[in-house]
């Protein structure tokens, strides 16, 4: 099992519109793939930071739902394409990392 650290960061004055965009529909559409989503967070003081986490079983498990989420027409024709005006897509940073033998997270 692994996790993903997504880091975005959200243009000036769209942190409202992004939150309600991933709120609204983005977690509850990847949820529906089947992603498991385990957190979703914002900035403290810096409102163009968004964090949020998915969980994987396995690379063919993610490899699965990538496809169920990015290549469906939902996400070709609808979601991806409104995306560019709320986040900086140059800027995502995407960490895989495992949780160590301790981690509640195992």
């Amino acid at each position: 099992m692994f996790y993903e650290l997504r880091q975005y960061r959200i243009f000036p004055g769209k942190m409202d519109e992004w939150l309600k965009v991933m709120e609204q529909e983005i977690i509850p559409f990847q949820v529906a793939q089947g992603m498991v989503i385990t957190g979703s967070y914002r900035g403290e003081e810096d409102d163009s930071v968004y964090v949020w986490m998915r969980r994987f079983e396995s690379e063919s498990d993610r490899e699965r739902l990538y496809k169920a989420v990015y290549e469906s027409d939902k996400w070709k024709n609808d979601i991806g394409p409104r995306l560019g005006v709320l986040i900086d897509r140059d800027a995502i940073s995407v960490t895989r990392i495992k949780p160590t033998p301790i981690s509640v997270a195992q």
